[in-house]
């Protein structure tokens, strides 16, 4: 716990009236982090100001973890399409900021809080409350040390989703992991329930998990340490991250890129095993003013919308994407190996 947190927390009582209505937004297509952070804030809020908040989010729950969470344990969070943003006194972000096209917050919106561990956006600096703290591996953490800050103990349940939340965003606490997050960790770890947590960490995934899994291993192409795989059309926006995570532990790879559609859009994810490599400077100069990317230095992810193109625009894009990627890598973008001949 930090003297940050307790001031922190002096000045979300001062801001938020008691009793007012807030909106928490997560970023779109949520995972872990961004889940518990919101649920967590919501826990907070009710707690020391007597404030009832919704939390909502845009796109889908796809992943099988993700979906896990939402079934064991008291995150609550529904789809922002059903929820007029005109009943709320005041609206949160958590695990994202304005503009980032990550979210679903309007673009003429300004939050009156944003909770976050992502480098500093411009938008940013205009909003009432803000807390970025882009050291820490996760913004669980940050509401972990708010809970504390505000000596309240969270609940079972609620201690189980923010510990899952920050070993999950930093992989066991190997990356990007600060003392911060070690600390939070061990200090959640008592509350949990330690029978819901490999329900979540193994939970049953789908037949078109393995269909994907097939089409990235047959897809997938090695540049000299950089493998690629193009999935084609997902089943859920966040199946690039997924997979970029599972070819980043091919033996002598040092950066991973999954590339994939859904709906009107082309995601992208990109990981690396170097501690400070930049991936967000990475997607953000390859996506260009094309679409909307950022990140931290060894994850990244971009979104980038299609406006009709046909099948084979889009595979030109992509083709070109990877080419910035990999110049931008200092690789050559030959034909390279295929994984799977």
């Amino acid at each position: 716990m930090t003297t940050r947190s307790r001031q922190k927390l002096t000045l979300l009582r001062e801001l938020v009236p008691r009793r007012s209505r807030v909106l928490i937004l997560t970023h779109d297509n949520p995972d872990p982090d961004s889940l518990a952070s919101g649920a967590a804030l919501r826990f907070l809020l009710a707690e020391v100001c007597a404030a009832e908040s919704t939390l909502a989010f845009g796109g889908i729950v796809g992943r099988a973890e993700n979906r896990a969470l939402l079934r064991y344990l008291p995150i609550k969070a529904q789809p922002v399409e059903a929820l007029s943003l005109e009943a709320f006194d005041l609206l949160a972000l958590v695990d994202t900021q304005p503009r980032t096209g990550n979210n679903s917050l309007p673009p003429d919106r300004l939050p009156a809080i944003v909770i976050d561990h992502h480098p500093l956006r411009r938008q940013t600096r205009q909003v009432p409350f803000r807390d970025i703290r882009r050291g820490y591996g996760a913004t669980s953490t940050i509401l972990t040390q708010y809970l504390r800050a505000a000596e309240i103990s969270p609940e079972a349940r609620l201690a189980t989703a923010l510990f899952y939340a920050i070993q999950s965003e930093t992989q066991d606490l190997g990356r990007e992991a600060s003392q911060a997050d070690v600390e939070a960790a061990l200090y959640l770890y008592p509350f949990t329930n330690r029978r819901l947590l490999p329900r979540i960490e193994y939970s049953r995934v789908p037949p078109e998990y393995f269909r994907a899994l097939g089409r990235v291993l047959k897809n997938a192409v090695i540049h000299d340490g950089v493998v690629v795989s193009r999935l084609g059309e997902l089943e859920y926006p966040d199946m690039v991250a997924e997979m970029a995570d599972l070819l980043l532990r091919l033996e002598d790879a040092q950066w991973a890129i999954c590339l994939g559609t859904y709906g009107e859009d082309l995601f992208v994810s990109l990981r690396t095993s170097e501690e400070d490599a930049h991936a967000g400077a990475f997607i953000r100069k390859a996506v260009g003013r094309i679409g909307a990317a950022g990140g931290h230095g060894m994850m990244a992810g971009g979104r980038i919308p299609l406006k009709n193109q046909g099948v084979k625009a889009v595979a030109k894009l992509e083709e070109r994407l990877i080419r910035r990627f990999l110049r931008a890598l200092k690789v050559s973008p030959g034909p390279g190996l295929r994984l799977v001949p």
